[in-house]
């Protein structure tokens, strides 16, 4: 857990109006995580946008968000493609940019073998000294870490942790009694079960605009307080309608963070497109539920 945080989110990518990165809106929206209790923060991950951003951007986000942070929370790099030779490539300029841990994704389209994933996750880890995260999400990568797959990749010193986006609850338990990996809930509906269930904390995208909530539930489990922990998901719930269910999470984060005055632009890259608050279900009518 000490590798990785708890309470982590899964940051956007602040952008300008045409796409640039935005400085001014990812030192406000990096003020605004830490001050709502993050202890982990994921840069240029799915929801940063990791696929439109360039080598040279990825790590440029991350000198940023590390100088900014200043040791007051864990910050871990995306840096997982469909290319191996490029997600090493990343791996490196993440840990010369001052990375604490390296998020790395399930490789996607390319549809390997279960082999290819163990050659591939190991060559990355390889690369650097830094603990590494995989991110389980065949919804997005079009085949799944087998159990198998993570059981051998778990005998990597530096393989540490797992994003669960899977949503096999008891494959998660299985795998967590079997090798030691922690797992984080890399899915905001399930945030609850997934702690409930032994989980180290969470990756999450509404934790972008209600990091608090999503602190407040770890620590509710942490003590055993599962009355409270059900009644502060229960109040989430409509965020999570608005933020996970209304479009894509990274558009629907946007929104919400611009209605709370953390970035000025919701501005996304194609093949994103802008979702308005009226589109996205009133974020800040959810956001207020959620208090």
């Amino acid at each position: 857990m000490t590798d990785f945080g708890a309470n982590l989110v899964a940051m956007v990518t602040p952008m300008q109006p045409g796409g640039a990165l935005s400085e001014p809106g990812l030192a406000s929206l990096v003020d605004h995580l830490l001050a709502t209790g993050c202890d982990g923060l994921v840069v240029g991950g799915t929801t940063g946008e990791s696929p439109t951003l360039t080598e040279p951007e990825a790590a440029e986000l991350v000198r940023d968000v590390v100088a900014r942070v200043a040791g007051r929370a864990r910050v871990i790099a995306g840096v997982g493609t469909y290319d191996t030779a490029a997600s090493v490539r990343r791996a490196r300029d993440a840990e010369a940019a001052g990375a604490d841990g390296l998020l790395l994704v399930c490789p996607y389209y390319s549809r390997p073998t279960q082999a290819g994933v163990v050659a591939h996750c190991l060559a990355v880890a390889d690369a650097t000294e830094l603990p590494v995260m995989l991110y389980d999400v065949p919804a997005r990568a079009g085949i799944a870490m087998t159990p198998a797959t993570l059981a051998e990749l778990a005998a990597h010193p530096r393989i540490r942790a797992v994003k669960d986006a899977k949503g096999d609850l008891f494959e998660a338990m299985t795998v967590m009694a079997s090798t030691g990996l922690a797992y984080y809930c890399g899915i905001d509906e399930l945030n609850l079960p997934y702690l409930a269930s032994g989980a180290a904390g969470v990756v999450s995208v509404v934790g972008n605009v209600a990091a608090d909530r999503t602190a407040a539930l770890i620590a509710a489990v942490r003590r055993g307080d599962l009355e409270s922990a059900r009644t502060i998901n229960h109040s989430l719930i409509p965020l999570v309608e608005t933020i996970m269910r209304a479009g894509p999470g990274t558009a629907a984060a946007k929104a919400a963070l611009v209605d709370l005055g953390v970035i000025p632009h919701p501005t996304v890259r194609l093949p994103l497109v802008e979702v308005s608050s009226t589109a996205a279900g009133t974020p800040t009518r959810a956001m207020a539920t959620a208090s």
